[in-house]
């Protein structure tokens, strides 16, 4: 049977029967109710631009950039619409061919100078440590010095993490035995602030792979998997990133390449997509998407082995929109934390909303995700939850800061800490 020929950004866009579904689960046009801000609009503008009958303007590429990507329209689409590619070539048009204000151009040039870098955070993190250390960060937000920074840069400052001392020596070790019976081998991608903010997280991840009877190496001097940047528009600078990664990750055989951020595993799982047109890339890009697994996707399909211990807690499980809408990994996480010994499963309502960060969404963005956020907030409050558990970085930055503008403390983690703590603690 004859190899069958890619798809057209032209076909993309012609799947589209205008039926309205996507409508309600879309955050933008639920917060503003303008058609053009809703995915069968903004897919309207891009069939626009495509027939040149509508120009790349500011107007236009605003209602681009008001999109968070957070797929909600892609599993409730009932004709199949691919607005994830859609959404992805046209904001590389964008970037390609629209010229951005200088202040929203500087803004941008210097997140992705910083984020996808985790040597270059590693650095930053120390300048941090101390800006919260010595309390200049607290006082800057009690005494309201930061309503006085531009919006960005006051979001900015209200997303950064707590730093701990430890956080800035920590490192992973390349290589982690299983504990008990061998059931195999994996491959860990550590993530760029995953690994920089949130190391806790992959040490907990590292534990719970190895009791559960799995080798764990973490491949040397991996880099970016190259999420923010292909959500963004910046697809060449992403092929770069993926190219890289896919070269560090060709060290033997494992069973699977895990992953515990949900934005860079949808982007892993995609790598046979975006380096398509590469011939000498594409059969190795789609091995590696092949052999790609959220570590709660992993360990539900593998099995829990290792015995827990109770843990007596309310917790809220949070659907990270790129675990849920994009590769719909929604059953498995509750699946785990249901095993935990009196651990009490929470459900949010209106729990498939976006919670407002996507991506570097809430940096560029921050009127709108702090809108959609604080919808998502209520919701999290409403079930009276002791823990929140998310299974994406930026997810948990955005529910901290938000909760503290409230002056509530709730504990933000990832499922596979919980998993961690109950055979451990």
């Amino acid at each position: 049977m004859a190899a069958r020929e890619p798809r057209t950004y032209r076909d993309l866009i012609a799947d589209c029967v205008h039926c309205g579904f996507c409508l309600p689960a879309c955050p933008t046009y639920r917060s503003w109710g303008d058609e053009m801000d809703s995915p069968r609009g903004r897919i309207d503008l891009m069939k626009g631009i495509a027939d040149a009958n509508i120009p790349l303007d500011a107007t236009v590429v605003g209602h681009f950039d008001a999109c968070l990507g957070c797929m909600a329209c892609v599993p409730a689409c009932p004709s199949g619409v691919r607005y994830d590619l859609l959404i992805e070539t046209t904001r590389a048009k964008v970037e390609d061919h629209f010229v951005r204000q200088r202040g929203d151009r500087w803004f941008r040039a210097l997140i992705f100078a910083l984020f996808p870098y985790p040597r270059r955070l590693r650095v930053l993190a120390w300048p941090l440590f101390v800006y919260a250390a010595l309390g200049l960060q607290q006082f800057v937000r009690r005494s309201g010095l930061a309503r006085l920074f531009p919006r960005r840069l006051a979001q900015l400052d209200a997303l950064l993490p707590s730093i701990q001392a430890d956080v800035l020596t920590y490192r992973l070790p390349q290589v982690t035995k299983a504990r008990g019976k061998r059931r195999g081998r994996v491959a860990l991608v550590a993530g760029c602030v995953q690994r920089v903010f949130f190391p806790n997280v992959n040490a907990a991840t590292i534990r719970v792979l190895a009791a559960e009877g799995f080798d764990v190496i973490v491949p040397s001097w991996q880099g970016c998997c190259g999420a923010l940047s292909l959500h963004a528009g910046r697809d060449q600078e992403a092929k770069r990133f993926a190219r890289a990664l896919i070269e560090r990750f060709n060290e033997g055989d494992v069973d699977a390449i895990v992953i515990n951020a949900a934005g860079c595993g949808s982007t892993l799982k995609q790598y046979g997509e975006l380096l398509a047109t590469e011939p000498s890339w594409e059969a190795r890009a789609r091995a590696f998407s092949e052999r790609v697994r959220d570590v709660t996707e992993f360990l539900a399909d593998r099995g829990l082995v290792a015995e827990r211990g109770p843990l007596k807690a309310r917790v809220a499980y949070h659907d990270a929109c790129h675990l849920a809408n994009a590769q719909r990994i929604r059953e498995q996480p509750r699946t785990l934390l249901a095993a935990v010994p009196e651990l009490e499963l929470l459900e949010i309502p209106d729990g498939d909303q976006c919670c407002g960060s996507a991506g570097i969404y809430n940096l560029v963005q921050p009127q709108s995700a702090e809108e959609i956020g604080e919808r998502k907030v209520d919701n999290v409050i409403s079930v009276a939850p002791d823990i929140v558990a998310s299974g994406n970085p930026g997810c948990t930055l955005q529910f901290r800061a938000l909760l503290a503008k409230r002056g509530r403390a709730l504990s933000i983690v990832h499922p596979i800490e919980l998993l961690d703590q109950s055979l451990f603690s």
